[in-house]
């Protein structure tokens, strides 16, 4: 593994369906601990609660997935993000026997014929990648009707909706799961409370993550609320840990802290791209996934536990099958 975290990842260790069908509670996956020098820790998720202390808070998102992608017979819309003029961003993929890859056709005033009778007119490229489009009709409605959740090449089958929910989703809005906070129960929750950790929710829609390209995230739409950020603040006073449950939601605190380094309520849109050039402000864990190979991802945990910390951490990973994606297993990071 190089200094950039740029390793080769085994199909093996891609997390092919939800735990549940491994034989696992959602709360069952594995855990890797980091905490500074030390060497990284094995334990599952249900662990938690004793890895963390009175008077820490946990920070999660509890932005709702949508059934984001619309399949036609040859091609697949996958909705990303609405803008707020009604239009929203989109990408093309190509349907094949897997699930789909990246499709680079298209012309600006195309239009698509959809399911449901459903047309979609390309207005114009975003990004290289994603399209500016506008649907004939309410968008979220159509996708509760007509969609599905997006799907990669390395889950071998589609799965519910439900699947890709966490315990904290109530604010419909993100193209793809905020999947560190999957493994969270209500036995887990309920334990953290108990032991004294609070928990408190901001809101960041996830657009899509085309697991072919490494480039960094675009514009989201967040909220972080004035009660969540008093109680980060007051937590940082007291000497707590403010652990982020995701990059998104680190993301957003640390789009929403002002110049004396406070978080403020705040809400709209971040670009914000969290390197260890800038550093977090904020935040002092995070709990997440395992990250793609030179992913944008990897500088923002590496802000956090430090390069030599991370590598070391993926090394470990990488040696005793770790599973990699969204329903793969968890990573806690602590500042040392």
């Amino acid at each position: 593994m190089t200094a950039t975290l740029d390793f080769a990842l085994p199909d093996a260790l891609s997390a092919h369906e939800p735990p549940e069908a491994r034989g696992l509670a959602r709360d069952g996956v594995r855990l890797l601990v980091s905490r500074g020098d030390d060497e990284p820790a094995h334990h599952r998720f249900t662990d938690l609660p004793s890895l963390l202390a009175p008077g820490d808070l946990v920070v999660v998102n509890n932005s709702a997935t949508l059934p984001a992608a619309v399949r036609l017979d040859r091609l697949a819309v996958h909705f990303s993000t609405a803008r707020e003029d009604g239009t929203w961003l989109v990408e093309l993929r190509r349907r094949t026997r897997a699930a789909s890859e990246p499709y680079a056709g298209g012309e600006p005033g195309e239009w698509l014929p959809l399911p449901g009778g459903a047309t979609l007119r390309l207005l114009g490229r975003e990004t290289p990648r994603l399209w500016r489009a506008r649907l004939d009709r309410d968008v979220e409605a159509y996708l509760r009707e007509h969609g599905m959740p997006i799907r990669y090449s390395y889950v071998a089958e589609d799965w519910p909706i439900d699947a890709y929910q966490t315990v904290f989703a109530t604010v419909p809005g993100s193209a793809e799961m905020p999947s560190a906070g999957r493994p969270f129960s209500a036995e887990v929750v309920t334990a953290l409370v108990a032991r004294g950790v609070r928990i408190a929710p901001v809101t960041l829609h996830t657009g899509v993550a085309s697991p072919e390209k490494d480039e960094p995230p675009y514009a989201e739409r967040y909220e972080v609320p004035a009660p969540t950020a008093r109680l980060v603040n007051l937590t940082r006073r007291d000497g707590g840990r403010v652990v982020a449950a995701g990059t998104t939601v680190v993301r957003a605190l640390e789009t929403a802290v002002d110049a004396g380094g406070r978080v403020t309520e705040s809400a709209g849109w971040t670009s914000r791209v969290v390197t260890p050039d800038d550093g977090v402000r904020v935040v002092t864990g995070l709990l997440t996934g395992l990250h793609e190979p030179r992913s944008s991802h990897l500088m923002m945990l590496s802000a956090v536990a430090g390069r030599t910390a991370l590598a070391r951490a993926y090394e470990a990973a990488l040696r005793e099958g770790y599973l990699w994606h969204e329903f793969g297993d968890s990573h806690l990071l602590l500042a040392g």
